[in-house]
């Protein structure tokens, strides 16, 4: 059984400790947050120790392996000290909102990088990772293009936006790392652009509430990204594949697979889904599956810091290429 503390005991945490918890491979053995009664009320549902401090459970020797959900601002620390102490470790994307801190904690990890996962779900979300497994066997050709569209139902409170980063590091960041994955190749060149259509305030905070973003690679493959803070039906999130040989569409998830018609209406269907955590149920489910299976058999982990640092490139390229309304190419 591989031994597991969860750091940070607030939403995301919430769900990782569930999905440790009812894992046949794993057990919960400690929860971490500086707010005590957070954890506390986290191991009353899942078992464990709650604990205030990070760096107890890190250096616990009973721990085997960290899962890091804290505020991004500490995950570098905590990433680097939970590497340090011999623990396997998942951390929240992204890796810092500085990519030169980014990048040195990638150095600074070294060969333990090898035991560090980088915490991008959509990866494992099922539809998404049946359309790569499919473009790898061919069943579309040759890919040439790849159109994602990723809007939330709501603006995120502006006290959080203050700190997020920016759309391009806080929510697009999911987008690159899909596309890049996708793809199969790095981007070369990026073309943003951004507007504030309904939330003039972000405009203090130099954000964007409604982004597209243009990716080419070195080959000349090509992907769109639509994003927007506010999508009044629901959570949108699709993905389409193009290739030379046909074509395929991940599409959105509803509460109900009904569609109704009658005399005044015609195929009425049900809301989408209005949060990520039920969108992703299953992708956060098989992400915990697929870090306790990796560091079990000693495989290689499915998603690195390397892959949180490419994606964190992206969008500080992104955030310069819609601020400067210019083409920003990579190296």
């Amino acid at each position: 059984m591989l031994k597991i503390a969860i750091l940070g005991a607030g939403r995301i945490g919430q769900v990782h400790a569930a999905n440790v918890a009812r894992h046949k491979d794993a057990q919960l053995v400690m929860v971490a947050d500086p707010f005590i009664e957070n954890a506390h009320a986290l191991t009353a549902l899942w078992g464990g120790r709650a604990v205030q401090d990070p760096l107890e459970a890190i250096n616990d020797p009973a721990v085997d392996a960290v899962v890091i959900g804290t505020p991004t601002d500490t995950h570098v620390e905590l990433m680097l000290a939970a590497a340090n102490a011999g623990k396997a470790v998942m951390c929240e994307k992204p890796v810092d909102l500085d990519i030169h801190k980014a990048l040195a904690a990638e150095k600074a990890l070294g060969e333990k990088a090898s035991r560090v996962m980088l915490g991008f779900n959509r990866r494992f979300d099922p539809g998404f990772n049946e359309i790569h497994q499919r473009i790898a066997q061919g069943d579309i050709g040759d890919l040439h293009q790849v159109v994602i569209t990723s809007r939330d139902p709501g603006l995120a409170p502006l006290n959080y936006l203050k700190h997020s980063g920016g759309i391009f590091r806080d929510m697009v960041i999911h987008d690159f790392d899909l596309a890049r994955w996708i793809l199969g190749e790095e981007p070369v060149e990026v073309c943003a652009t951004g507007s504030r259509l309904f939330e003039p305030s972000l405009e203090a905070l130099g954000d964007y509430d409604t982004v597209m973003v243009q990716l080419r690679t070195a080959s000349g493959k090509q992907c769109q990204i639509n994003c927007s803070r506010q999508a009044v039906y629901g959570y949108d999130q699709r993905l389409e594949a193009f290739g030379s040989g046909g074509m395929m569409i991940n599409d959105n998830h509803r509460e109900t697979t009904v569609r109704y018609f009658g005399a005044q209406h015609t195929e009425v269907r049900g809301p989408l889904l209005d949060f990520f955590m039920q969108r992703y149920t299953d992708a956060y489910r098989l992400e915990i599956d697929a870090f306790i299976q990796a560091i079990s058999n000693g495989s290689a982990l499915p998603v690195t810091i390397h892959d949180g640092c490419q994606a964190l490139r992206l969008a500080d390229a992104a955030q310069l290429s819609a601020d400067t309304q210019s083409v920003v190419k990579l190296n």
